[in-house]
Protein backbone atom coordinates (compact mmCIF):
# COMPACT_ATOMS: atom_id res chain seq x y z
CA UNK A 1 0.00 0.00 0.00
CA UNK A 2 1.37 2.95 -1.22
CA UNK A 3 -0.02 5.47 1.59
CA UNK A 4 -2.61 5.41 4.52
CA UNK A 5 -4.88 7.81 5.13
CA UNK A 6 -5.87 7.14 8.97
CA UNK A 7 -8.59 9.24 9.69
CA UNK A 8 -11.40 10.35 6.82
CA UNK A 9 -15.24 10.60 7.13
CA UNK A 10 -16.07 9.25 3.62
CA UNK A 11 -19.38 9.06 4.80
CA UNK A 12 -19.86 12.87 4.99
CA UNK A 13 -23.02 14.01 2.29
CA UNK A 14 -20.51 15.98 0.58
CA UNK A 15 -19.44 12.64 -1.26
CA UNK A 16 -23.44 11.58 -1.54
CA UNK A 17 -23.22 12.43 -5.36
CA UNK A 18 -20.12 10.37 -6.04
CA UNK A 19 -18.63 8.20 -3.23
CA UNK A 20 -18.40 5.13 -5.21
CA UNK A 21 -16.55 7.09 -7.97
CA UNK A 22 -13.55 8.67 -5.42
CA UNK A 23 -13.34 5.36 -3.52
CA UNK A 24 -12.59 3.54 -7.04
CA UNK A 25 -9.83 6.78 -7.64
CA UNK A 26 -8.53 6.46 -3.97
CA UNK A 27 -8.32 2.57 -4.65
CA UNK A 28 -6.60 2.76 -8.27
CA UNK A 29 -4.01 4.87 -6.56
CA UNK A 30 -3.10 1.76 -4.08
CA UNK A 31 -4.30 3.97 -0.80
CA UNK A 32 -6.34 2.44 2.15
CA UNK A 33 -7.83 4.95 4.84
CA UNK A 34 -10.06 4.32 8.02
CA UNK A 35 -13.15 5.84 8.01
CA UNK A 36 -13.73 7.67 11.38
CA UNK A 37 -16.74 7.37 13.30
CA UNK A 38 -18.00 10.38 15.01
CA UNK A 39 -21.77 10.40 15.91
CA UNK A 40 -23.75 7.28 16.20
CA UNK A 41 -25.14 7.56 12.71
CA UNK A 42 -21.54 8.35 11.22
CA UNK A 43 -20.14 5.30 12.95
CA UNK A 44 -23.24 2.99 11.62
CA UNK A 45 -22.05 4.81 7.95
CA UNK A 46 -18.23 4.13 8.33
CA UNK A 47 -18.86 0.17 9.62
CA UNK A 48 -21.15 -0.04 6.30
CA UNK A 49 -18.05 1.37 4.39
CA UNK A 50 -15.78 -1.03 6.02
CA UNK A 51 -17.91 -3.95 5.10
CA UNK A 52 -18.01 -3.20 1.61
CA UNK A 53 -14.08 -2.60 0.44
CA UNK A 54 -12.00 -4.69 2.13
CA UNK A 55 -9.13 -1.95 1.85
CA UNK A 56 -11.46 0.25 4.14
CA UNK A 57 -11.61 0.00 8.12
CA UNK A 58 -13.64 2.06 10.41
CA UNK A 59 -13.32 3.67 14.31
CA UNK A 60 -16.83 4.11 16.49
CA UNK A 61 -17.62 7.11 18.55
CA UNK A 62 -18.86 9.83 20.31
CA UNK A 63 -17.03 13.30 19.23
CA UNK A 64 -17.06 16.38 21.67
CA UNK A 65 -19.12 17.87 18.60
CA UNK A 66 -21.68 15.25 19.20
CA UNK A 67 -22.70 15.19 22.17
CA UNK A 68 -26.23 15.19 23.11
CA UNK A 69 -28.14 17.61 24.87
CA UNK A 70 -28.61 14.93 28.05
CA UNK A 71 -26.66 12.35 30.03
CA UNK A 72 -29.19 10.08 29.75
CA UNK A 73 -29.37 10.14 25.79
CA UNK A 74 -25.13 9.76 25.67
CA UNK A 75 -24.96 6.91 27.98
CA UNK A 76 -27.89 5.15 25.32
CA UNK A 77 -25.76 6.70 22.29
CA UNK A 78 -22.54 4.99 24.11
CA UNK A 79 -23.94 1.52 24.67
CA UNK A 80 -24.97 1.09 21.18
CA UNK A 81 -21.50 2.38 20.00
CA UNK A 82 -19.64 -0.36 22.88
CA UNK A 83 -22.00 -3.15 20.92
CA UNK A 84 -21.06 -1.78 17.27
CA UNK A 85 -17.31 -2.07 18.02
CA UNK A 86 -18.11 -5.39 19.98
CA UNK A 87 -20.07 -6.92 16.73
CA UNK A 88 -17.43 -5.57 14.11
CA UNK A 89 -14.09 -6.86 13.66
CA UNK A 90 -12.84 -3.92 10.91
CA UNK A 91 -13.27 -1.33 14.07
CA UNK A 92 -10.02 -0.49 14.99
CA UNK A 93 -10.69 2.00 17.51
CA UNK A 94 -12.61 4.23 19.63
CA UNK A 95 -13.14 7.45 18.34
CA UNK A 96 -13.24 9.96 17.17
CA UNK A 97 -13.48 11.45 21.02
CA UNK A 98 -12.50 14.21 23.18
CA UNK A 99 -12.95 17.51 24.02
CA UNK A 100 -13.68 20.66 21.82
CA UNK A 101 -13.93 24.00 23.46
CA UNK A 102 -13.70 26.01 20.30
CA UNK A 103 -17.05 25.33 19.52
CA UNK A 104 -18.97 24.43 23.23
CA UNK A 105 -18.92 27.61 25.68
CA UNK A 106 -21.18 26.37 28.08
CA UNK A 107 -19.78 24.93 30.78
CA UNK A 108 -22.38 21.87 31.96
CA UNK A 109 -21.51 21.08 28.45
CA UNK A 110 -17.93 20.74 28.60
CA UNK A 111 -18.57 18.76 31.96
CA UNK A 112 -20.83 16.20 29.38
CA UNK A 113 -17.77 16.49 27.04
CA UNK A 114 -15.55 15.48 30.03
CA UNK A 115 -17.58 12.57 31.08
CA UNK A 116 -18.40 11.25 27.67
CA UNK A 117 -14.08 11.33 26.85
CA UNK A 118 -13.55 9.15 29.99
CA UNK A 119 -16.36 6.58 29.83
CA UNK A 120 -15.51 6.14 26.06
CA UNK A 121 -11.52 5.39 27.29
CA UNK A 122 -12.75 2.95 29.63
CA UNK A 123 -14.81 1.58 26.84
CA UNK A 124 -11.72 1.22 24.89
CA UNK A 125 -9.86 -0.33 27.28
CA UNK A 126 -12.69 -3.11 27.97
CA UNK A 127 -12.63 -3.62 24.84
CA UNK A 128 -8.57 -4.05 24.09
CA UNK A 129 -8.58 -0.78 21.53
CA UNK A 130 -6.56 2.04 20.85
CA UNK A 131 -8.56 5.87 21.19
CA UNK A 132 -8.48 8.41 18.28
CA UNK A 133 -8.91 11.83 20.26
CA UNK A 134 -10.18 15.14 19.04
CA UNK A 135 -8.62 18.15 20.81
CA UNK A 136 -9.69 21.85 19.57
CA UNK A 137 -8.78 24.73 22.52
CA UNK A 138 -8.97 22.00 25.40
CA UNK A 139 -5.22 20.91 25.56
CA UNK A 140 -4.78 20.96 29.27
CA UNK A 141 -7.72 19.48 30.03
CA UNK A 142 -7.38 17.16 27.53
CA UNK A 143 -4.00 16.14 28.64
CA UNK A 144 -5.17 16.27 32.11
CA UNK A 145 -7.54 13.44 31.64
CA UNK A 146 -5.39 11.53 30.16
CA UNK A 147 -3.43 11.42 32.86
CA UNK A 148 -5.66 10.56 35.38
CA UNK A 149 -7.29 7.57 33.52
CA UNK A 150 -4.79 5.32 31.93
CA UNK A 151 -5.20 4.19 28.57
CA UNK A 152 -4.34 0.87 27.91
CA UNK A 153 -3.56 0.66 24.36
CA UNK A 154 -2.62 4.57 23.57
CA UNK A 155 -4.16 6.19 20.71
CA UNK A 156 -3.33 9.24 18.40
CA UNK A 157 -3.95 12.43 18.59
CA UNK A 158 -6.17 12.96 15.19
CA UNK A 159 -5.33 15.87 13.02
CA UNK A 160 -2.71 16.97 15.83
CA UNK A 161 -2.74 21.17 16.66
CA UNK A 162 0.32 22.40 16.42
CA UNK A 163 1.29 23.19 20.08
CA UNK A 164 4.27 21.96 21.40
CA UNK A 165 2.95 21.36 25.23
CA UNK A 166 0.48 18.81 23.40
CA UNK A 167 2.53 17.18 21.04
CA UNK A 168 5.61 17.18 23.35
CA UNK A 169 3.24 15.57 26.68
CA UNK A 170 1.37 12.97 23.96
CA UNK A 171 4.85 11.55 22.85
CA UNK A 172 5.75 10.82 26.61
CA UNK A 173 2.27 9.19 26.85
CA UNK A 174 2.84 7.00 24.42
CA UNK A 175 0.23 8.29 21.92
CA UNK A 176 1.22 8.54 18.24
CA UNK A 177 0.41 12.04 16.02
CA UNK A 178 -1.18 12.39 13.16
CA UNK A 179 -0.52 15.33 10.83
CA UNK A 180 -2.96 16.17 8.12
CA UNK A 181 -3.28 18.99 5.75
CA UNK A 182 -2.64 22.57 8.16
CA UNK A 183 1.15 21.47 8.07
CA UNK A 184 0.94 22.18 4.84
CA UNK A 185 -0.92 26.12 5.28
CA UNK A 186 1.47 28.93 4.13
CA UNK A 187 1.10 30.37 7.42
CA UNK A 188 1.48 27.94 10.10
CA UNK A 189 4.43 28.90 11.01
CA UNK A 190 5.42 26.14 13.59
CA UNK A 191 4.64 23.34 11.50
CA UNK A 192 8.66 22.08 10.60
CA UNK A 193 8.95 22.14 14.42
CA UNK A 194 6.20 20.07 15.15
CA UNK A 195 7.44 17.64 12.14
CA UNK A 196 10.44 17.70 13.83
CA UNK A 197 9.39 17.22 17.44
CA UNK A 198 7.46 13.67 15.68
CA UNK A 199 9.93 10.87 15.84
CA UNK A 200 9.72 8.66 12.83
CA UNK A 201 8.06 5.65 14.89
CA UNK A 202 5.10 7.74 16.41
CA UNK A 203 3.62 9.81 13.16
CA UNK A 204 0.70 9.52 11.32
CA UNK A 205 -0.66 10.72 8.09
CA UNK A 206 -4.21 11.93 7.26
CA UNK A 207 -6.74 14.06 5.37
CA UNK A 208 -9.50 14.18 7.71
CA UNK A 209 -11.67 14.21 4.30
CA UNK A 210 -13.65 16.21 3.44
CA UNK A 211 -12.40 19.17 5.25
CA UNK A 212 -8.73 20.50 5.26
CA UNK A 213 -7.27 20.25 2.16
CA UNK A 214 -3.55 20.57 1.83
CA UNK A 215 -1.89 23.07 0.17
CA UNK A 216 -2.17 23.34 -3.35
CA UNK A 217 -5.48 22.35 -3.21
CA UNK A 218 -7.17 24.33 -0.17
CA UNK A 219 -10.93 25.90 -0.44
CA UNK A 220 -11.80 22.32 -2.33
CA UNK A 221 -13.18 18.96 -1.08
CA UNK A 222 -10.55 17.10 0.53
CA UNK A 223 -10.58 12.99 -0.02
CA UNK A 224 -7.58 10.36 0.89
CA UNK A 225 -5.82 10.73 -2.46
CA UNK A 226 -4.96 13.94 -1.27
CA UNK A 227 -2.17 12.48 2.03
CA UNK A 228 0.47 12.20 -0.56
CA UNK A 229 1.09 16.12 0.27
CA UNK A 230 1.03 15.85 3.90
CA UNK A 231 3.46 13.05 2.97
CA UNK A 232 5.54 15.85 0.60
CA UNK A 233 5.79 18.10 3.43
CA UNK A 234 6.89 15.94 6.21
CA UNK A 235 9.58 14.43 3.37
CA UNK A 236 10.82 17.99 2.89
CA UNK A 237 11.29 18.44 6.47
CA UNK A 238 12.68 15.23 7.74
CA UNK A 239 14.99 14.85 4.60
CA UNK A 240 13.62 11.77 3.01
CA UNK A 241 11.31 10.84 0.25
CA UNK A 242 7.50 10.68 0.29
CA UNK A 243 7.56 7.02 -0.60
CA UNK A 244 9.47 6.32 2.78
CA UNK A 245 7.14 8.31 4.66
CA UNK A 246 4.18 6.59 3.09
CA UNK A 247 5.92 3.05 3.94
CA UNK A 248 6.90 4.32 8.01
CA UNK A 249 3.64 5.57 8.59
CA UNK A 250 1.76 2.34 7.14
CA UNK A 251 4.06 0.67 9.55
CA UNK A 252 2.98 2.84 12.33
CA UNK A 253 -0.98 2.56 11.70
CA UNK A 254 -0.48 -1.17 11.61
CA UNK A 255 1.16 -1.62 14.85
CA UNK A 256 -1.23 0.92 16.62
CA UNK A 257 -4.50 -0.35 14.89
CA UNK A 258 -3.28 -3.96 14.82
CA UNK A 259 -3.63 -4.17 11.27
CA UNK A 260 -3.30 -7.78 9.96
Amino acid sequence: MKFFDNHAHLDDEKFDLDREEVIEKIHRENIGFISAGYSLEGSKKAIDLSKKYDFIYATVGISPNDIPQTEDELWKMLEEIERLAKENSKVLAIGEIGLDYYWEKDEKMREIQRKAFIEQINMANKLDLPIVIHTREAVMDTLKILKENKVENKGVFHCCPLNRELVKEGLKLGFYISFAGPVTFKNSKNANEIIEMVPNDKMLIETDSPYLSPEPLRGRRNDPRNVKYIANKIAEVKGMSSEEVGKITYENAKKIFKIK
